[in-house]
């Protein structure tokens, strides 16, 4: 590699909130699925201090990704350090910094730094790179920004469903890994298309439709830890919502059996209610309608995965 090979971009936005406010919304890795729209999931694995290793799963190009990443907090500076410890093809090293700079005491500019250089030398891999970046950065300040500076409650509602399964939590993880079968299993999928070029990292995109007779495509990127969990976020959502997490929870229960839940994060699409629902509608008319359509085929989906575990008639179809 030569330093010619290596690209620095930086991208800003001016937002109408105070610094603080913005460089915690930064700082909460946790809470980036419901703030930036490439990310699907994030945690911190470790933590010393202001220095902290965190694991990302996020979009890039269209193109569901893993990294791990150290970051280096300076609350007094407001800045965060980053470099990728284990980056993804065609990704060679990347690293930068946010830094969130007071303009007054409501008001502040982000910047978002970047340096990056290719695993290969293709030029058509760091051309991937500097769009998958400017993309990215693009879509995340203007989220950021978006979220800062939003002036009445924020329309997110959260929300789950759970049974009691008497069978294993392994039978349980492969009824709902294995997405590819649910036009088979489940009566509201009609479709389904799954790819999972990465283990543990998939594309899920369905048509399923609501007890109502509306149908809807709906495409999704899921990050699995067998027999304990699956976590989601939709990226081609129905018109009512500009936010879908979702977590299916495997717990062993003491004794025996399982707990199996679903859980929803929602914010409703409040610009466009009167449109899908006519205008006698509002956003609690919209929230418990969305609610009640998700919470069924969440409901179908967990009695369906209980059946399979627990092999009852119509349930197992494989040893």
């Amino acid at each position: 590699m030569t330093t010619s090979a290596v690209r620095a971009t930086e991208h800003t936005v001016d937002v109408a909130a105070p610094a603080d406010q913005v460089y915690a919304l930064i700082e909460d890795v946790g809470g980036w699925p419901e703030v930036f729209p490439p990310t699907v999931h994030a945690e911190c694995v470790e933590r010393t201090g202001n220095a902290e290793v965190i694991r990302l799963w996020a979009t890039a190009n269209g193109t569901a990704k893993t990294w791990t990443s150290r970051r280096e907090h300076d609350p007094e500076r407001r800045s965060i350090t980053f470099r990728q410890e284990r980056s993804q093809h065609p990704v060679g090293g990347m690293g930068g910094e946010w830094v969130v700079e007071p303009v007054s005491a409501t008001a502040c500019r982000v910047r978002l730094l970047h340096d990056f250089f290719a695993a290969t030398d293709d030029p058509a891999d760091l051309d991937w790179i500097s769009r998958a970046v400017d993309r990215n950065s693009g879509s995340e300040l203007a989220a950021l920004k978006t979220r800062a500076e939003l002036g009445g409650p924020d329309q997110l509602i959260t929300f789950e469903d759970s049974v009691t399964v008497d069978g294993s939590a392994k039978d349980v993880y492969d009824f709902l890994n294995e997405a590819q079968r649910w036009a088979e299993r489940l009566p509201h999928v009609a479709r389904v298309e799954l790819t999972e070029d990465t283990p543990g990292l998939q594309t899920l995109e369905m048509d399923t439709s609501t007890k109502d007779g509306s149908a809807h495509t709906t495409r999704s990127v899921r990050v699995c830890s067998p027999h304990r969990a699956i976590v989601y976020k939709q990226h081609v959502l129905p018109a009512l919502m500009t936010l879908h997490t979702g977590r299916w929870l495997i717990e062993e229960r003491a004794g025996a059996g399982v707990s199996v839940t679903s859980r929803h994060t929602v914010r409703i699409n409040t610009e466009r209610v009167h449109e899908v629902l006519g205008q006698d509608a509002d956003v609690r008319t919209a929230r418990e309608l969305v609610q009640k359509a998700l919470s069924g085929n969440s409901t179908v989906t967990l009695l369906a995965a209980k059946a399979f575990a627990e092999g009852a008639a119509g349930g197992r179809t494989g040893p």
